[in-house]
Formats: structure tokens, sequence, C-alpha cells
């Protein structure tokens, strides 16, 4: 809603919305969510519990940690924190960033649309 209000009182050549702008935010909070897992995956696998379900993480099979870890993953990067499961040791450190990055990536965004909206176009 806000980004129609800022669009609103821009002259007409100005209020062209990037879809690529969009698609990569999207694609920009998938990429680092799957890092994360893959980090949480690897912690996971060499012995470090970092994350905890009730008494601890319970994945049967590989594909139920890989499930898992991406869940959090998407519910920390998306600073939801539903609170079902929860870090634990060098987890929490590592949650800690990945929602701090999740926090500042937007901004970072509107920041760097802001900007280019500014510069003169060059036709």
């Amino acid at each position: 809603m806000s980004l129609i209000l800022l669009l609103k009182n821009q002259p007409p050549e100005r209020q062209r919305i990037s879809v690529i702008n969009f698609v990569v935010l999207l694609l920009v909070y998938a990429t680092v969510m799957g890092a994360f897992g893959i980090i949480y995956i690897c912690l996971e696998l060499l012995g470090f519990p970092v994350l905890i379900e009730g008494e601890r993480l319970h994945y049967k099979t590989f594909f139920h940690l890989v499930e898992d870890v991406l869940y959090f993953s998407a519910v920390t990067m998306l600073t939801v924190g539903y609170g079902d499961i929860t870090p634990q040791g060098i987890g929490r450190w590592v949650a800690m960033i990945q929602a701090l990055i999740g926090y500042i990536l937007p901004a970072a965004f509107v920041v760097t649309t802001v900007i280019y909206q500014k510069k003169p176009s060059r036709l």
C-alpha cells in the first residue's frame, strides 16, 4: 500500500514498478534460507545439536531433517518464530545472524529501489 502511495505522486515515466526487483528479492530470500538450512544440516550431521523440537530434534530420515531445517530457516528468516523448533548452542548464534539478515534485507531492497528510481534515465 505504501508503495502505491509513493508512486502516486511520481510522473508517469517513473511509475514503472519492476517485477524483476520483486523476483530478485524472492530469489535472494530463497538462497539465504537454503544456505542457512545447509549450515544447520552440516552442524547437525557433525554432531553439534543446533535445533531442538521438544526434547531434541526428531528426524527419522535425511529428508525429514532437510524439511525441519528449511522450515526453521524460513521461520527465522521471515522473523515469524513459531517456537515449535528452537535453536540451541551454536545454533542460537546462527539463528540470530539469520534473523538479522532477514530483518535488514527488505530495507536494503527499498533503499536500492529508491536510489534506482531517483537516477535520471538515459534514452
